[in-house]
């Protein structure tokens, strides 16, 4: 399976999709913040399975349809930060689905995540982060679990490392850093959290209009 999770900054990089995953052919596209009222359908040749609709900028997956078939979706909101409260509520932070291989059978979840903001503590990003897992697994408990996107977590990666392993996921860094707009907060954004999955590589693919920069995940269910 071959997954690409892009922030578009503000959907300003939205007209960067069909030329990105036309080059990169993934299976499975998982976007965060996308200006969800302004979403097509289908993107060369994967399917829109849905957009969050708690707030405009949103989160949003789409896959190919002759390679999955949809079982369930679910949107979960999470703790929110002061930053949401305050200005700018995010009322989805996690848009999953359980998938079904139409080849083999075999059912993942798939999530498309955004943590709240810097201005938050890691300790909420950490509490959303477990709570975000804990929700997709009830979707279909013992499934293989992977949430991919923009975890706003660039330093102390040990601490989120370990109380990802800790709650029985694994946390997979691309290969280069994802954000490079603000010298100060250069780092590694996007990245994935699984459970049950064999990842090959984690890419960090070349810079577009967004401040972050998408990977793509090759990953099998082990």
């Amino acid at each position: 399976m071959r997954l690409i999770s892009y922030n578009l900054r503000k959907h300003r990089a939205a007209s960067e999709l069909v030329a990105l995953v036309g080059r990169h052919d993934p299976d499975i596209l998982c976007l965060q913040e996308c200006d969800t009222a302004a979403l097509p359908e289908s993107i060369d040749g994967l399917s829109l399975v849905r957009a969050t609709s708690g707030n405009r900028l949103g989160l949003a997956m789409y896959l190919r349809s002759n390679q999955f078939r949809v079982e369930r979706v679910r949107t979960i909101g999470l703790k929110k930060s002061l930053h949401d409260r305050v200005l700018k509520p995010a009322e989805e932070r996690v848009l999953g689905a359980l998938l079904t291989n139409i080849d083999t059978g075999r059912q993942v979840i798939v999530a498309s995540f955004h943590a709240a903001p810097l201005t938050a503590l890691n300790s909420l990003r950490r509490n959303q982060i477990r709570a975000g897992l804990d929700a997709l697994q009830a979707l279909a408990p013992g499934k293989p679990v992977l949430m991919v996107g923009d975890y706003n977590y660039p330093v102390f990666k040990e601490n989120l490392g370990q109380t990802v392993r800790d709650h029985g996921y694994r946390l997979t860094l691309s290969d280069d850093r994802t954000y490079t707009r603000y010298r100060v907060f250069r780092g590694h954004y996007d990245f994935a959290t699984s459970n049950g999955f064999d990842i090959a590589d984690i890419t960090t693919l070349p810079q577009g209009t967004s401040d972050h920069r998408p990977i793509l995940i090759t990953a099998e269910a082990a």
